[in-house]
């Protein structure tokens, strides 16, 4: 194997594909010696991966191939002298610009799915697994097999907890994110918490809006495309109430800070996401009593007000994430 004893390399889409991780990476064993990471250059992975050594290749637009195929030099540029033991991904289509050359190198190569996919595989995990020695997983033990073993979910470090909501049941300080996605916008939850969200407000309340590339004219809302991470995780923190689109990304922020998110679902078919995996998440979350889901056509004020009621409690270590040798 070339790099034997060498760096492991991290590969990821932004979003919810390097907030996950950036939390399994530290439950890895064997443990890394040393890490790099490949990613997108945008204000969360600057604010994430802070002080390490980073490689930033151009944006890959879900199921875009041609920009799959743009990255192919970068990817040989960076894995070309070899100094690398193995990598490790989640996804998603950042991968396929890498993993072929990777394993052609023969570099130990582990692609750990999302775990917005609670019952089977990805288009781009699918095509993955088909190239030699892959080493794959599921976060979960229901499709898991020979081929996708199962070694944990990046939500096991995670329990509700009951609460006192806060006077009234009504909120003072709100956090609203649609997530870092370039390609879609999200008008319909919008749109939505527009009209609902004001029947769960104490007087003088704040709500800081994150929104993409939403659109959200004549709605009346003081909204930003993006938020720094770190300034995004502070208001959260502070935060009475989450709501958030349900991506893994912004699910696992919120879990973090204590937060259980209401988690409004994108639907393809109003050209909110590349497919519904969003329901996926949402489920398992609201399953777990993580968070609280909900369609933006159908989102009322006891969706919020649950959310009220609910708090998180993480465990400081997770348990270990043990790759296949």
């Amino acid at each position: 194997m070339r790099g034997a004893g060498g760096a492991t390399l991290l590969i990821a889409s932004t979003g919810g594909h390097l907030e996950q991780l950036v939390r399994l990476h530290r439950r890895l064993q064997p443990a890394p010696k040393s890490v790099e990471w490949v990613t997108f250059d945008d204000p969360q992975s600057r604010s994430l991966l802070a002080g390490e050594v980073v490689h930033y290749v151009p944006y890959v637009a879900p199921r875009s191939y041609s920009s799959v195929v743009r990255n192919i030099p970068a990817a040989e540029r960076i894995l070309r002298h070899g100094r690398f033991a193995r990598i490790v991904t989640t996804g998603s289509a950042i991968t396929l610009s890498f993993l072929p050359i990777a394993r052609a190198r023969g570099v130990e190569c582990h692609f750990i799915e999302s775990a917005a996919r609670a019952d089977g595989p990805s288009l781009t995990a699918s095509l993955v697994a088909a190239l030699p020695g892959m080493r794959m997983y599921s976060q979960y033990p229901a499709w898991a097999d020979e081929k996708w073993q199962y070694r944990g979910s990046v939500f096991d470090s995670y329990r509700p907890l009951d609460i006192e909501p806060p006077p009234g049941g009504l909120a003072r300080r709100v956090v609203v994110t649609f997530g870092t996605m370039r390609t879609y916008g999200f008008r319909r939850a919008a749109e939505a918490l527009a009209k609902t969200l004001p029947s769960v407000l104490a007087p003088g309340a704040t709500v800081l809006w994150q929104v993409g590339v939403t659109d959200v004219s004549g709605l009346g809302l003081e909204a930003k495309t993006s938020i720094p991470a770190s300034e995004l995780k502070a208001a959260i923190a502070e935060s009475d109430l989450v709501v958030a689109h349900a991506g893994v990304g912004s699910a696992l922020t919120s879990l973090d800070l204590g937060k259980a998110p209401v988690l409004l679902v994108r639907r393809r078919a109003h050209n909110e996401m590349v497919d519904d995996h969003q329901t996926m998440i949402a489920g398992e979350l609201d399953r777990r009593g993580l968070g609280v889901s909900a369609e933006p056509g159908e989102l009322t004020s006891e969706h919020l007000s649950r959310a009220l009621a609910i708090s998180v409690e993480r465990e400081p270590v997770g348990k270990p994430f043990l790759l296949r040798s």
